[in-house]
């Protein structure tokens, strides 16, 4: 028999947005059975002292990219000690199935994903088993395979799709009526299987600013596909839209709201209202946008996240060059050996082009600015570090931020690292945003950009920063924000995200004073498919002070508990006919 728990003395805060009050909160087996003043101690429950802490529904992380990671790093610390209980994967257009049966195609797809999600491309090649082809079969196999200490929802993602039918042609048409056929066939397999609706991506440009297959996607294809979506009452459409680099992002989302007017699908616009300081003259367009959307009764979701990443940038496996259209710098992380590297940045015909590179930086980009860049770890402790681009170019004489760093890298080594410091926030933006009853935030990227370090804590961030801090949200809002409102998104309500009798037992017990989003630190737990492991950043616990999933302690006593009780879990529609029959 399972052990219960009683949770004791706490303040229970239960993610609907009504009025925090004292309770103590009875789990049995799986599920909350009391909610109530005054419970006493039942046989074999164990009792949980929440005095002076918030008792919360468990935070769901709703933007990350395990599908490969979680091969390898199945405790997806430290999640457990920043209370987290659930995880959106799959996102961007990326995922891991469905695949090509072409192991070269395969590859192309695990290059895709391992360049725009900055994961490695080794592991992810070597340590996933590959039984699937079909996205139900990807789905079976992590079930066989991997337990998790997190509760694992997940998108299929277009791009997969797409070169799982044309293979490398997807990069350079428009598919064909009978490839969109197929195409069809496996999103429907696909959210037969669980998957929470297909993931799209009309951001990104590749190394070589290749357009990423999704944007070759005509409206055939875009009509065909969200027929099988609209067929899954509750599953949705994300789609990731451009206010970074092209500035694209009206035109996208005036095309998606074209394709599914008069459909019932929930659509979730990733950056679909800019919050970043250095974005501020993007804003009131984007706001304007989202409030037409609204007026119309348009089904449609701004995402946002409420923190900037901090940002690591290297010259070994660095997306930032690429994604600032800086490409003659990325040839550096395109060099194979450290000696193609340095012989690239002593070249004068090649610095004479990284100038131009540099120079031809967007400038809603803050990579233009050398203030944007602080050099932070050197390989040869040469240095100087700890200063920005700018000073060092002051100091030394520099003309050209792009001289300056190619001489800072070849003395310090190619393993050396810049460092981005978070972004500003436009405030106003973000309140907006953290007030709108149609955005759903805490969008991470946990899971990706590993050396880069985005996400796991950054729920947290929300708490200490918006509502102890500052004081922009009460504790009723901010825990809202973080888990009823995400399961609403979702449609996951059914069973978790609110603190009820009844549900799920996804519960966080912390302290608003003690967590913190902790420093980071390296960790050498990522394997590098050579025999040795390669590094992550990551996060001492918060800690909070209890998380439950499924009624089992992932982290208790200010320590990972080592049990995997997650689920796979997804919306629950009515099952519709299988596709082949519905299109008869």
């Amino acid at each position: 028999m399972k052990r219960g728990f009683l949770i004791k003395n706490g303040t229970v805060v239960d993610g609907t947005g009504r009025p925090a009050y004292k309770a103590d909160v009875r789990v049995a087996g799986e599920i909350i059975t009391e909610i109530a003043p005054g419970l006493d101690r039942r046989e074999r429950e164990q009792v949980i002292d929440a005095s002076g802490c918030y008792v919360t529904p468990g935070f769901m992380e709703t933007h990350n990219h395990f599908d490969g990671p979680m091969w390898w790093m199945p405790a997806m610390e430290p999640m457990p000690g920043y209370g987290v209980t659930t995880s959106v994967n799959g996102n961007c257009g990326f995922t891991a199935a469905p695949v090509h049966q072409d192991a070269a195609v395969r590859k192309e797809m695990v290059q895709i994903f391992s360049f725009f999600e900055d994961i490695p491309e080794k592991p992810f090649l070597n340590r996933l088993p590959w039984d699937w082809n079909k996205w139900s079969e990807y789905r079976a196999s992590l079930k066989r395979n991997v337990k998790l200490p997190v509760n694992f929802a997940a998108y299929v993602g277009h791009i997969a799709i797409r070169l799982a039918v044309m293979g490398p042609e997807a990069w350079d048409r428009a598919a064909t009526p009978d490839e969109i056929e197929k195409m069809c066939v496996l999103l429907d397999d696909a959210l037969a299987a669980g998957a929470i609706g297909m993931s799209s991506n009309l951001l990104d440009n590749d190394g070589k600013d290749r357009p990423i297959p999704t944007k070759k996607a005509d409206d055939a294809e875009w009509s065909a596909l969200l027929d099988v979506l609209e067929r899954y009452p509750g599953r949705q459409l994300q789609v990731i839209v451009d206010y970074v680099m092209r500035v694209d992002a009206a035109e996208s989302m005036a095309k998606i709201e074209r394709l599914v007017e008069g459909r019932d699908i929930r659509v979730q616009l990733a950056g679909a209202v800019p919050n970043l300081a250095y974005q501020a003259r993007l804003f009131d367009g984007a706001k304007a946008l989202h409030e037409a959307r609204k007026a119309a009764g348009l089904d449609m979701w701004a995402g946002y996240h409420h923190v900037a990443s901090t940002t690591l940038v290297g010259f070994v496996n660095s997306l930032v060059w690429a994604q600032t259209n800086n490409y003659v710098w990325h040839e550096i992380i395109e060099a194979k050996t450290e000696e193609e590297k340095l012989a690239l940045l002593a070249d004068p015909a090649w610095r004479e082009r990284a100038r131009q590179s540099w120079d031809g930086i967007r400038d809603v980009s803050r990579a233009k600015s050398p203030d944007a860049f602080e050099l932070f770890d050197s390989e040869t402790d040469a240095g100087p570090t700890g200063i920005s681009l700018r000073q060092f170019m002051e100091e030394n004489g520099y003309g050209h931020p792009s001289d300056a760093l190619a001489d800072w890298v070849i003395e310090n080594g190619i393993h050396s690292n810049l460092r981005m410091e978070e972004a500003a926030k436009n405030e106003e933006a973000m309140d907006y945003l953290l007030h709108d009853p149609k955005a759903v935030g805490n969008i991470s990227d946990a899971g990706a950009h590993g050396k880069m370090f985005c996400g796991i804590g950054d729920n947290v961030l929300l708490l200490t920063r918006y509502v102890r801090d500052r004081k922009k949200l009460t504790i009723e809002q901010g825990v809202h924000l973080l888990t009823g409102r995400i399961a609403e998104h979702f449609n996951l309500l059914a069973e978790r995200g609110t603190l009820e009798v009844g549900k799920k037992a996804d519960i966080t017990v912390f302290d608003l004073d003690e967590i913190e989003r902790r420093p980071e630190f390296k960790s050498y737990d990522v394997p590098d498919g050579e025999g040795g492991c390669t590094y992550r950043y990551s996060r001492k616990p918060a800690p909070v002070r209890l998380t439950l999933v499924n009624g089992t302690a992932t982290f208790v006593r200010g320590e990972f508990t080592g049990k995997f009780p997650g689920e796979y879990i997804t919306t629950d529609p009515a099952e519709p006919a299988p596709y082949a029959q519905a299109a008869e």
